[in-house]
């Protein structure tokens, strides 16, 4: 391909001045929506465009509202960095342009599914059995987590919903707790599930029994305003004891599974049906990347395989794994091979200290922030969150856009019980004391400079 090489070592180039000015760079950019779309917009052009010059131009005018979350000083949002190997891969994920369907497509795509699912299935001490898919967030994850409980629950009563599917079916009732995630709503939407039934964990054993048929219970590993775990022991219990199928978000909060200090907030987790997570949070993955694992491979596969005379699929012996035998998409991104670098290059150990870590430091600044005049800490801190607030909502509000607007470091502002508050996200890889310090710094500076109340 003539010129290729030039361009991708411009390319090249480019993105590396972005990484080594991460540390300079505003986290958040100072740029309005008009100023991009007249750096950005205009007429598509009548005639081709030499690459080098379109790739320059976006860089240099896209680049303008790009927000660095790749610093250790972005804590919005529980969005994690990238780890240099994951980066990379993530390059050769997009040189290599494999279509990780069929094994057939793209072999090493499987491969590298397989052999991450292995690792994945030990660090987190899941069923050695379990199956996984790799997709493109929490979000589609929870939606192939929840198709495979819908399939195996109605199958348990005689109804095939593949084929006949949910018209005349026996209802399939979800059990939720309040504070789960927006994205489990969604997903029982889309499968036309209906909205859940939000039962406090100390009532959804009366509630299992006043439902006569199918079941599905969703248990949270990781509350995103708190980081707050459900008592997944104490779900495991019950909902076997119904014969619900367990269904765990563990959209960052999972990898507690992996270090000795942490482990005991998941408790039981093994004991799960499906359960889900983000690579591109605290695995330090680019996006998009999310993980779906299962129980029950033969539900998982029966609620997303497809068959057709023009694949090429192996149907025998099964010696090769078809991607799309396990998530809803079918042209598809290879997206293991991050995870696998990331893994890799993190280690057992790596891993463990970088979840410790940002557990460490999230600590750090509550301890910090605490002592600051008109700070109230809402939570304990459990695992990488840190909820706080000042006197009331309007300081609330005015001390977060004062640090926002600073640009020296970015997290967003939520609502806990009514009340405005401030959430901190410790998830990047990068972040250590230095930037727990400056965090810290940046809430001090316009707590002062803020209207007294």
């Amino acid at each position: 391909m003539e010129g290729a090489r030039e361009l991708l070592e411009r390319t090249a180039g480019i993105a590396a001045d972005y990484v080594e000015s991460l540390g300079d760079r505003r986290v958040f950019p100072d740029v309005t929506p008009e100023e991009l779309r007249k750096v950005l917009g205009g007429p598509l052009p009548e005639e081709p465009i030499d690459a080098r010059e379109v790739v320059e131009h976006l860089a240099e005018a896209a680049g303008r509202g790009v927000v660095a979350t790749g610093t250790g000083r972005y804590f919005g949002f529980v969005i994690g960095g990238v780890l240099p190997a994951a980066l990379a891969a993530d390059w050769l994920t997009s040189t290599w342009d494999q279509n990780a369907g069929l094994y057939a497509a793209g072999p090493s795509a499987s491969v590298v599914e397989e052999v991450t699912r292995e690792w994945i299935v030990e660090l987190l001490g899941l069923p050695a059995h379990a199956s996984i898919g790799f997709v493109t967030g929490t979000q589609m994850a929870h939606v192939t987590g929840l198709a495979a409980g819908r399939l195996h629950v109605l199958d348990a009563v005689g109804w095939d919903v593949g084929r006949d599917g949910l018209q005349g079916a026996p209802p399939v009732r979800v059990f939720v707790g309040p504070k789960r995630h927006v994205t489990v709503d969604r997903a029982l939407r889309l499968l036309g599930l209906g909205a859940p039934a939000v039962v406090p964990v100390d009532g959804l054993r009366d509630a299992l029994a006043a439902h006569d048929g199918p079941a599905i219970v969703c248990a949270q590993a990781g509350e995103v305003n708190t980081g707050a775990f459900d008592p997944l022991d104490e779900l495991a219990d019950v909902a076997g004891e119904a014969g619900a199928w367990l269904h765990v978000d563990g959209a960052f909060g999972i990898w507690a599974a992996v270090s000795p200090e942490l482990g005991h907030l998941v408790e039981g987790l093994e004991r799960a049906d499906s359960w889900t997570s983000d690579a591109h949070k605290w695995l330090n993955v680019p996006y998009d990347s999310g993980i779906v694992l299962c129980a029950h491979p033969e539900s998982h596969r029966a609620a997303m395989t497809v068959q057709a005379e023009y694949l090429l699929q192996d149907e025998g012996a099964r010696r090769t794994r078809d991607e799309l035998d396990w998530v809803p998409e079918f042209s598809r991104r290879a997206r293991a091979f991050p995870v696998y670098a990331a893994l890799r290059s993190l280690g057992r150990r790596g891993l463990v200290e970088l979840v410790e870590r940002c557990c460490r430091q999230a600590r750090r600044f509550a301890e910090l922030i605490a002592s600051e005049p008109g700070v109230e800490l809402l939570h304990e801190v459990v695992l990488n969150q840190v909820l706080f607030r000042f006197e009331d909502d309007a300081r609330t509000n005015e001390v977060l856009a004062r640090v926002q607007d600073s640009g020296r470091i970015w997290l967003s502002g939520t609502s806990w019980d009514g009340r405005k508050a401030i959430r901190v996200s410790v998830s990047n890889w990068q972040t250590d004391d230095e930037q727990i310090a400056l965090a810290v710094d940046a809430f001090r500076e316009a707590s002062r400079a803020a209207v007294p109340r």
